[in-house]
């Protein structure tokens, strides 16, 4: 048997650490001293120890530890750990976007953006329509563009989307994937065709990852207002160069079209 501070030596956990981990049920000393309620540990309670450790510097929450230590199916003890490990990887996503984004906008001297004016005519896509939420977009983005992919052979184009102002707004909107289309097509599963109607966008090109594209959106919005123009309808984007077609994000471009209409009786604004 291991005293409490034996054990806590072995396996770098302190004495209060592991105080913790008996009153929250996830490892039970081999043996408490009825009298002086001094703790005594098991050498072979070490790998448990550093498992439990392991867990908890990944900031998985104890009532899940308890989950994985209770549990004898390898498979669903793999299972819980990579749903956690989803989730770190997802956070981590979002941290980098959110230091990218920062890095950007704390430049001090904003480059701002190239924009453009462009009449876009009506064509015939082959699309997935979905609502999603802002949360669930990219991966609903990348199981639609799957499906886009298995049915349309020759698209005439590059993808594209179209995104509903409530998915920005409220959190949950309608989005529209699309590949263009030589002529319409017959739907297939969720694949459906339709025609994009025409409209007048303010355009401009964000560069690379997708990270800092919001404060593309920002420097595109400015612009808009600050030309007295009004959005007339949901966000386009186009994928020039996007993920699927190179895995070097560095080389990704994104147009993004503002559907716009001239605000009567006011002319463009300094911004």
């Amino acid at each position: 048997m291991l005293t409490i501070g034996e054990f806590s030596r072995l396996t770098h956990l302190s004495i209060r650490t592991l105080r913790r981990y008996h009153e929250a049920g996830l490892l039970e000393p081999a043996h408490v001293d009825p009298s002086s309620g001094y703790r005594y540990y098991d050498p072979g309670q070490i790998p448990t120890a550093q498992v439990i450790s392991r867990l908890r510097e990944l900031d998985v929450p104890l009532a899940d530890v308890r989950r994985i230590l209770l549990t004898q199916d390898p498979t669903v003890r793999a299972h819980l750990v990579g749903e956690h490990l989803q989730r770190l990887q997802d956070q981590l996503s979002r941290t980098q976007a959110a230091v990218a984004s920062l890095r950007r906008l704390l430049r001090p001297e904003p480059a701002g953006v190239a924009v453009e004016l462009r009449h876009a005519p009506g064509w015939h896509v082959a699309a997935v329509r979905g609502t999603v939420t802002h949360e669930e977009v990219l991966s609903w983005y990348a199981g639609a563009m799957a499906e886009l992919d298995a049915v349309i052979d020759a698209p005439t184009g590059p993808a594209g989307g179209l995104y509903d102002n409530a998915l920005f707004s409220e959190g949950r909107g309608d989005v529209l994937v699309y590949l263009p289309v030589a002529a319409p097509v017959r739907d297939l599963g969720r694949v459906h065709g339709t025609e994009l109607p025409p409209a007048e966008l303010a355009v401009t090109v964000h560069p690379g990852p997708h990270d800092t594209i919001d404060v593309t959106y920002g420097e595109l919005g400015r612009w808009v207002a600050g030309h007295a123009l009004a959005v007339a309808g949901p966000v386009r984007e186009t994928y020039l160069v996007g993920p699927r077609d190179t895995p070097v994000a560095e080389e990704w471009r994104t147009e993004i079209g503002w559907p716009v209409f001239k605000v009567a009786g006011a002319g463009p604004r300094p911004v």
